[in-house]
């Protein structure tokens, strides 16, 4: 059989499969494979099938070893077509993909040593480093409410004085505002009064004009009026200052319940407020709660006191870690996932309230990994492969697990080694010519 003829057979397969092929994937899905075929048209043009030595007619014998002896394709194992061991050729031998294990591969043989480079294939080597299994999702900040407080009016009155704004940093019991009552002018005014006549009948007893009973009875109500007064409080020193200032303004301080920053300022000065009503909101910012949503699928893997590591937008060169502190006991009904809370620490307080993060919970402690970038990984049959460069026009189909993403790549399991060289860039090219044997474009006898 002619060399022509052999070709023109070829072509009538390859017509035949082809239209097989569009009938069982539809027409949804034809352009990708037509796209598909012209990606490989680069390397068919050069690769098609080598002539073994003794010209074209030596190629008629192309059995792949069939009847149990060895062909004029195959010479001592090896396939004399694509210069691999025939067991191994994965153009020759397209159905054994599927079965490969991570580790495992075929070989696939282009025509010369700048097919891959007319193709747009490069490669790299492939990296390591130390990576911890993680889960990822996206956090929210706030604060931390257990050092979050609303400073509110201790009583009702006029507000006379405020005395902090947005941003100032107080320090524990500092005033923020001062306030006039009436009714703390009406307790005062007893409690001065009471003073006097306390005063007015320890004299009167040293001088044996009134009875103990009445000096007693004194006593008793003046402590009652100091009482009031020390709810709101006020001192025995103050009191007994005011006594001897009747006429001087009595303003009651609103105070800080401890050190940090005004976030939120709602007083007014001259405004009437009422008891209990918020004047400031006061936050301390060295730590900060991160706010997570984790997926359901994860929540094995979850436990409090795992480390967090949070990036930012803003802050795309920082990197700020915290701690889980705290696992929701029931997922989102909508979204199906899980509320978690991390501890961060947030010392120069670049970190605000509100702020979006990506996040990562890291589940096990860092080992040694390799690192590949997305693109280097092909899926045939819903397996992950890459492609691994042995000689110039040689690679490697090998089957490989993948692990979790780490940033920007893939960590692989299994199925590499630290050094070696893979397909990163236009990788998809060789899957192409590894997979268009299937269309009979492989071995003329195929």
């Amino acid at each position: 059989m002619t060399t022509n003829n052999i070709m023109k057979i070829n072509r009538i397969a390859v017509g035949w499969r082809i239209r097989w092929w569009l009938r069982k994937v539809g027409a949804c899905r034809v352009v990708p494979i037509i796209y598909a075929l012209g990606v490989a048209g680069g390397l068919l043009l050069a690769t098609g099938c080598k002539q073994p030595p003794g010209g074209a007619d030596a190629h008629a014998g192309h059995e792949h070893g069939g009847g149990g002896e060895e062909s004029a394709h195959v010479k001592g194992g090896i396939c004399q077509e694509h210069q691999v061991p025939e067991g191994a050729c994965g153009i020759c031998n397209p159905d054994k993909i599927a079965a490969l294990k991570p580790g495992e591969a075929l070989q696939l043989r282009l025509a010369s040593g700048t097919s891959a480079e007319v193709a747009g294939v490069k490669t790299t080597k492939v990296g390591d480093g130390m990576v911890a299994d993680s889960i990822e999702c996206y956090a929210e900040f706030g604060f931390d409410l257990n050092h979050f407080a609303q400073v509110a009016a201790p009583v009702g009155g006029v507000i006379q004085e405020v005395c902090a704004d947005l941003g100032t940093k107080v320090l524990d019991k500092q005033p923020v505002a001062r306030i006039w009552s009436a009714q703390i002018a009406e307790a005062v005014a007893k409690a001065v009064l009471t003073h006097q006549t306390l005063e007015r009948e320890q004299k009167l007893r040293a001088q044996q004009v009134t009875a103990e009973k009445t000096l007693q009875e004194a006593q008793a109500a003046h402590r009652a009026a100091c009482q009031s007064l020390h709810t709101f409080g006020f001192t025995e020193a103050r009191i007994d200052e005011l006594s001897r200032k009747p006429e001087e303004m009595v303003l009651l301080d609103a105070c800080a319940p401890f050190a940090g920053e005004i976030t939120g300022r709602m007083a007014v000065r001259g405004a009437l407020v009422e008891a209990g009503k918020p004047l400031f909101t006061l936050t301390d910012r060295a730590v900060m709660w991160a706010d997570l949503a984790i997926p359901e699928a994860a929540l094995a893997r979850l436990k409090t006191g795992l480390v967090v590591e949070l990036t930012v937008d803003s802050l795309p060169e920082r990197k700020f870690e915290g701690k889980l502190s705290w696992i929701s006991a029931e997922l989102d009904e909508t979204t199906r996932l899980v509320r978690a809370r991390a501890e961060v620490p947030n010392p120069d307080g670049m970190l605000k309230a509100r702020m979006f993060a990506k996040a990562r919970v890291l589940t096990t402690s860092a080992a040694s990994a390799l690192f590949v970038v997305p693109s280097a990984i092909q899926r045939i049959d819903g397996k992950p492969f890459i492609f691994v460069k042995l000689e110039s026009d040689l690679f490697d189909a090998r089957a490989v697990r993948v692990g979790a993403r780490a940033g920007e790549a893939w960590i692989i399991a299994e199925g590499l080694k630290a050094g070696e060289e893979v397909a990163t860039e236009h990788a998809f090219a060789l899957k192409s010519q590894l997979l268009i044997s299937r269309l009979g474009a492989g071995c003329a006898d195929d």
